[in-house]
């Protein structure tokens, strides 16, 4: 293990890859307490030192995921702000570098804890996602394609649904993009099933299990069949929750995955690690300050 500085105090609480310098060479971004710090890869394995770029006092990004927003072939940084109610994006130069936070308001004490990026209007331009944490919603933010967007438009679950993560996918087979959330406070998961013009209707849940308290989330097709399935980390039942995608476009009830007793997974990671075209799940236990791999669980 090779370990890089965020900062005395700095909370480290999510991380995005991508090339930000356009030098070949993969970068990481960390969204920690009160900044965004950016570590450059030198392409041997090792990173420079952190660069921060201010998120705001007592601005807490919970998310940080990567995109080229504006359409200028350099890649941005955006964060979920949860205590300051925001969306902020840094808009890259495409050296490593990025101005200072921009910021679009998700509404009074709506605390967001996850973004996604995507086209939900397929008007060609990106959009934005978020999981409403303090408030109970889901808000989507249309793209102007210049690095500007349209209000959030809310769509509610519950007031104490307690939404930390979101995922995108096309869960119904219909050629547009849905939105699925984990409610942490509920013990679920709600779909949002995207009409083509970036608004959603039909909200659908399926329960995690009473005190399941749902965390990260995220849509593959796990076990190979060409239909979208949905994985969460439950951190208060120790194990990972797979939903597989039936051809009737819903979901079959959860099957569980233990991941040991007081390990709490709180992140989640799909990929094919062993090189066995099948999916793996990576996800790191907080519980225990393992990270683990299953290898070829799902079939």
């Amino acid at each position: 293990q090779i370990t890089y500085s965020t900062g005395t105090g700095s909370t480290p609480r999510a991380v995005a890859v991508a090339d930000l310098n356009n030098d070949g060479w993969l970068d990481f971004v960390s969204a920690n307490s009160d900044n965004v710090g950016v570590f450059l890869g030198l392409g041997n394995g090792t990173f420079s030192s952190q660069e921060t770029y201010s998120t705001g006092i007592r601005s807490l990004p919970l998310a940080v995921t990567i995109a080229d927003l504006n359409n200028d072939s350099y890649l941005d940084i955006v964060v979920a702000n949860a205590f300051t109610d925001n969306v902020g994006i840094f808009f890259g130069y495409g050296t490593g570098a990025f101005t200072n936070q921009t910021t679009f308001y998700t509404g009074t004490n709506s605390g967001p804890s996850g973004v996604i990026i995507a086209d939900f209007n397929n008007d060609n331009r990106l959009d934005i996602g978020v999981s409403l944490e303090f408030s109970g919603e889901m808000g989507v933010l249309l793209g102007y394609g210049n690095g500007t967007f349209f209000d959030v438009v809310i769509y509610s679950i519950e007031t104490n649904a307690g939404p930390t993560s979101i995922a995108t996918g096309d869960f119904n087979n219909d050629n547009r993009l849905d939105i699925v959330v984990s409610n942490f406070l509920l013990g679920s998961i709600s779909l949002f099933y995207g009409n083509g013009d970036g608004t959603f209707s039909n909200l659908t849940s399926y329960t995690t299990g009473s005190g399941s308290q749902p965390g990260f989330v995220i849509a593959s097709d796990l076990n190979n069949d060409t239909i979208l399935d949905i994985a969460v980390a439950n951190v208060g039942k120790d194990n990972i929750g797979v939903f597989f995608g039936n051809v009737n476009h819903s979901f079959y009830d959860q099957i569980t995955f233990s991941t040991g007793i007081g390990s709490a997974p709180n992140a989640l990671v799909v990929e094919d690690f062993n090189n066995d075209n099948q999916l793996d799940i990576a996800f790191a236990n907080y519980g225990t300050n393992y990270l683990v791999v299953l290898l070829q669980c799902i079939n």
